[in-house]
């Protein structure tokens, strides 16, 4: 099962069903409608776990259930404006929990348990970074990218302008993307992108395998989720 924007276009969603059962996320009346649909602003994957947000509309919770994804739910309602926007966005691997701490809802904080706490400015973490197998990262934000290079890890900066996102000048990378296995999911082709050929280099010494879901220009969908891996880990 993979958790994607409903808004993607049309053929990426075809692709991602080529993976398995696909969610496409909706929302009205919660949050504002560029990201409305976003699945990293009410869902956070930690190892083993699922955070989801409160206030996630019912059958989208009633489909977790029908897939057997077990899933926590968090404190803290997602809203209109920042920082309610932004609780669940934090990013999670195996050694660290990446986010604003001020803003991080208390059940991604728990289930983090004694994982390394990095603190960043940025609160839509996951919306700017990208986090692949073997602590490696790709990032769209400055800030990010200074202070996970001082905790010694291996980071590339990408320029976010030529990423799409409805209602604003451009989006992030990491909203363009998710990780299934050892498969970079990104909504897009890295040729339209300025920075597509250093992005392949990094990819290719991570070992990772580029499905471009679609031909046209980067998309920030509000990332790709797949917590089937999270079934398959608890199985």
């Amino acid at each position: 099962m993979i958790i994607a924007n409903k808004r993607i276009p049309k053929k990426a969603k075809e692709t991602l069903l080529g993976f398995g059962d696909a969610l496409f996320l909706e929302t009205e009346g919660i949050t504002y409608k560029a990201i409305s649909g976003h699945p990293d602003i009410f869902f956070c994957s930690i190892n083993t776990n699922l955070i989801v947000a409160p206030n996630l509309p019912a059958k989208f919770r009633e489909e977790l259930n029908h897939h057997s994804i077990t899933f926590i739910e968090g404190e803290k309602t997602v809203g209109k404006k920042y920082p309610e926007t932004a609780f669940y966005n934090a990013v999670v691997t195996e050694n660290y929990l990446i986010h604003n701490l001020k803003y991080t809802d208390a059940a991604i904080l728990e289930a983090a348990g004694n994982l390394k706490r990095i603190n960043v400015n940025q609160a839509y973490t996951r919306c700017n970074l990208l986090p692949l197998p073997g602590d490696k990262f790709i990032t769209s934000d400055r800030g990010i990218e200074k202070t996970l290079k001082n905790e010694g890890l291996e980071i590339l900066y990408v320029s976010p302008k030529d990423i799409l996102l409805p209602g604003f000048e451009h989006g992030f990378f990491g909203g363009t993307c998710g990780v299934f296995k050892n498969k970079l999911l990104i909504l897009g082709s890295l040729k339209h992108f300025k920075d597509g050929e250093k992005t392949r280099q990094f990819l290719d010494n991570a070992k990772m395998e580029i499905v471009e879901l679609f031909k046209g220009p980067l998309f920030d969908g509000g990332s790709i989720l797949c917590p089937s891996q999270i079934k398959s880990v608890m199985a």
